[in-house]
């Protein structure tokens, strides 16, 4: 049941997120800034579809392999869902700046500054999901565990996402520094986008082409939208980051 529901997600995602960068692709007016920031969450979304759900797959049978082949398998998911939460950040950011300062906006966010907070955050991405590479992992909990002395002595373990990950680094840096507060943080800005907006709304303009009351109308439109991903991106991760520390305390 298990592998039938990550394969459902798999053929929704792939061609979902491939449709959202060929739109974008094809569309002139899509390509700003937000579409950038959204283009690269469909790169990292449509990445735990094709790579991310056929390693989760295999841990989940939990072959026999060595600690460090076993630990590659499983730090990418760890990459992707960091790449998304910073992509969803830098959305919501965007919309921020969009609503606050209007005038300003094309002047502020560049192409170029886009280019460099997606590079930034997928830099990052890869350092926070790599950690486990560097050293906080479980390797010196299994050698104790099984009594193997010898620093430098391979052995073969069954390969599952927790034999291999520390619940320390997926509680206190993962959770409590690289996901928490960056969902906190969109819940503050997108609370702040929508007052800014209704404030807005709630102002007497004339009619014009350029009616400010149909910018922020459309505004509106677009960060509920966004607003919704941040929700579902919540709903579906936090039930496994306080399982997470359920299991740790």
């Amino acid at each position: 049941a298990y592998i039938s529901i990550e394969v459902l997600i798999a053929l929704v995602s792939v061609p979902g997120n491939i449709l959202v960068i060929w739109a974008v692709k094809m569309n002139q007016a899509l390509r700003d800034a937000t579409f950038c920031f959204i283009v690269s969450l469909a790169v990292a979304d449509g990445a735990v579809g094709a790579l991310v759900i056929p390693l989760a797959i295999i841990i989940n049978i939990g072959p026999q392999t060595e600690f460090y082949s076993c630990l590659m398998v499983a730090c990418p998911v760890l990459i992707l869902t960091e790449s998304s939460i910073l992509a969803l950040l830098a959305i919501a950011v965007d919309r921020y700046l969009r609503v606050k300062i209007p005038v300003r906006y094309k002047s502020v966010v560049t192409p170029r500054r886009a280019a460099v907070a997606i590079a930034c955050c997928w830099i990052v991405s890869f350092l926070v999901g790599l950690t486990p590479m560097f050293g906080w992992n479980n390797l010196n909990k299994m050698r104790r565990t099984q009594e193997l002395n010898a620093s430098h002595t391979e052995f073969v373990i069954k390969c599952q996402f927790e034999t291999v990950i520390s619940m320390e680094y997926m509680v206190y840096f993962n959770f409590f520094v690289w996901v928490l507060p960056p969902l906190l943080l969109m819940l503050l800005i997108y609370l702040e986008v929508f007052n800014l907006i209704r404030k807005q709304l709630n102002k007497k303009v004339s009619s014009s082409s350029n009616d400010p009351q149909k910018y922020y109308g459309k505004e509106l439109k677009i960060a509920k939208s966004l607003a919704l991903v941040l929700f579902l991106f919540a709903l579906s991760w936090l039930p496994l980051h306080v399982l997470n520390c359920i299991t740790l305390f």
